[in-house]
């Protein structure tokens, strides 16, 4: 972010400075070949020819600094403000033609493109002009009366016009006797040419089957026929009439003194270079100072997150989380391992401590009945051998379900799916386990809705299902009983253990499938189990894909839903 702003800032007030400069620059040659163009029509709307024209190209030249050359539309030079020969451009400047003019180079020619300077046979003589000028004086003054505001202008003919405010010009203005449409009459040197040019606008709506016009000196038509038409043919006939008193059109080419058709170029001035370096040190030395503020903010988070990674794991150590950053989630992501480093320490000393306890009492009595065979307190017969071999099962048993556990964890707990029937897999289980219900006196019932099939390990499915009816047989009451039952819901099959007995405490819920855990402590391995059979559950049903969930009410019984995948 620092980068980009410091960037940023120096890019902007370099290209503010670098953009003041060319629009200065662009303003210069704009307004130069604006008054070059304008300079050089003008000239040929009032010379017949281009004869005479180059001093007013040099003086252009002088003024502008640029070189000004006029050519023929075959490219050969008509004069040029400069001695010396150079080659021109593929493409010219402009096309100087007073009759038809380039609306972007002039936006004062008018729709009709003709140079209002082009008047041709139109120019009054002096003494017309003073008449006029005196006929013009009055009625100025008279309508300054009426309309509280008036100008007088020139045309390029040498004709007075009088031009009304804006407010009379809605249409309720009136004249009242001050004479202004008679100004508007033309004089003897205007008859001639404005009568020829009626007679040649007429012949050619004559030609188009369009109705004559009459107009006078504002040029202005009237007609019932088709307007474009008359304007075309007024167009076309004043540009005949001004041919023989304009210059024939030429190239004008405009170009650097070399004559090269680029713009001449710009360099920048000291005080443009002087400030634009000081505004980029400043911005250097403004940049220097925020990353070292901000580094300094960085690293400081960085060496607490060191110095607690350096502590030993017993002192698990917390780093307050200051921003809202990336620092900030690394520091949160630290405490978050922290809590999970001391969680599962404290998981392993009570695991280790769990597997301790549970090899302990069968060790122990296996140990004390050895010791006193060999006192010879005790007698070697059959009732002692059966005892020893249970406690030497229930030890086998835990075992293998801490390998089971083992091998979970370490990612190697293999199963071998193949088709099966979930009919048959709880049938099955409830065969295991009747003879042990009659003699709790638990009812032991199987209902499946249809005939469901899914893919798993039967060995591995048995034994999930075989631990959940072993636990419900455990805690169900004498007269109650344990439901299996089982059904497919969409792409899964749900298989459910519901018994009836004492059921678990909402609070101790979440901890039934933590290994070594009893809801009640007081019970022994020999009435609470292992306390490992639903961390097997678990984690069988999780290699399956599936999962495993449980409800409870306290007095009313358990129920253990199994979800496995189709």
């Amino acid at each position: 972010m620092i980068a980009v702003c410091s960037v940023a800032a120096t890019a902007w007030l370099a290209a503010r400075t670098t953009s003041s400069a060319i629009q200065q620059e662009q303003g210069q040659l704009l307004s130069s070949d604006t008054e070059i163009y304008d300079t050089v029509i003008g000239y040929a709307a009032t010379h017949p020819s281009w004869n005479g024209v180059a001093p007013t190209l040099r003086r252009l030249a002088e003024r502008t600094g640029r070189r000004v050359t006029l050519t023929t539309q075959s490219r050969r030079t008509v004069a040029a403000s400069s001695v010396t020969t150079a080659a021109l451009p593929v493409r010219a400047s402009a096309v100087v033609d007073p009759l038809h003019t380039d609306p972007a180079l002039l936006p004062g020619g008018g729709t009709d493109r003709i140079d209002p300077r082009a008047v041709g046979p139109y120019r009054l003589t002096a003494a017309e002009r003073k008449n006029l000028r005196q006929w013009a004086g009055k009625i100025l003054a008279c309508l300054r009366g009426t309309t509280g505001a008036a100008t007088l202008t020139e045309e390029a003919s040498g004709r007075p016009v009088v031009k009304l405010p804006d407010s009379a010009l809605d249409g309720s203005f009136v004249d009242q006797g001050c004479g202004l449409d008679e100004l508007s009459v033309p004089v003897g040197t205007e008859i001639g040419p404005l009568d020829r040019l009626n007679t040649m606008v007429n012949d050619c709506l004559e030609r188009q089957r369009q109705p004559g016009v009459k107009f006078g000196m504002d040029f202005v038509i009237r007609t019932k026929g088709d307007a474009q038409t008359a304007h075309t043919c007024l167009d076309t006939a004043r540009r005949d009439q001004l041919t023989p008193y304009v210059a024939p059109a030429a190239l004008l080419f405009v170009t650097t003194p070399t004559g090269s058709a680029a713009a001449p170029g710009f360099r920048f001035t000291s005080a443009n270079t002087a400030h634009l370096a000081g505004v980029a040190g400043l911005v250097l030395l403004v940049t220097v100072a925020v990353t070292v503020v901000v580094g300094t903010r960085l690293v400081r988070p960085l060496r607490a997150l060191a110095d607690a990674a350096r502590r030993p794991v017993a002192e698990h150590q917390r780093v307050p989380v200051t921003t809202n950053d990336e620092i900030g989630y690394l520091a949160a992501a630290f405490n978050d391992l922290s809590q999970r480093r001391e969680r599962l320490e404290g998981q392993r000393k009570a695991m280790v401590s769990d597997v301790a306890h549970e090899l302990r009492t069968p060790l122990s009595t296996i140990r004390g009945w050895l010791e006193a065979v060999q006192d010879g307190i005790a007698t070697s017969d059959q009732a002692l051998v059966d005892s020893l071999l249970e406690e030497a099962l229930l030890l086998q048993h835990i075992v293998d379900d801490l390998q089971d556990l083992a091998e979970a964890d370490a990612g190697q707990l293999r199963v071998h799916p193949e088709p099966l029937r979930v009919r048959d897999l709880l049938d099955h289980v409830a065969t295991a386990h009747q003879a042990r219900a009659d003699t709790a006196g638990v009812s032991l019932t199987t209902r499946v809705d249809g005939d469901p099939e899914l893919s798993g390990d039967p060995v591995r499915l048995r034994q999930v299902v075989g631990n959940l009816v072993s636990n419900a047989l455990r805690h169900t009451p004498s007269g109650g009983s344990v439901t299996l039952r089982a059904r497919r819901a969409g792409d899964q099959v749900t298989i459910e253990v519901a018994d009836t007995g004492t059921g678990i405490p909402a609070e101790d819920l979440p901890r039934v499938f933590d290994r070594f855990w009893r809801a009640e402590k007081s019970r022994s391995r020999r009435t609470g189990g292992s306390g490992l059979g639903l961390a097997i559950v678990r984690r069988l049903t999780e290699a399956h894909g599936g999962t495993v969930t449980v409800t409870s009410t306290v007095g009313a019984g358990t129920v253990f839903t199994v979800r496995l995948p189709v």
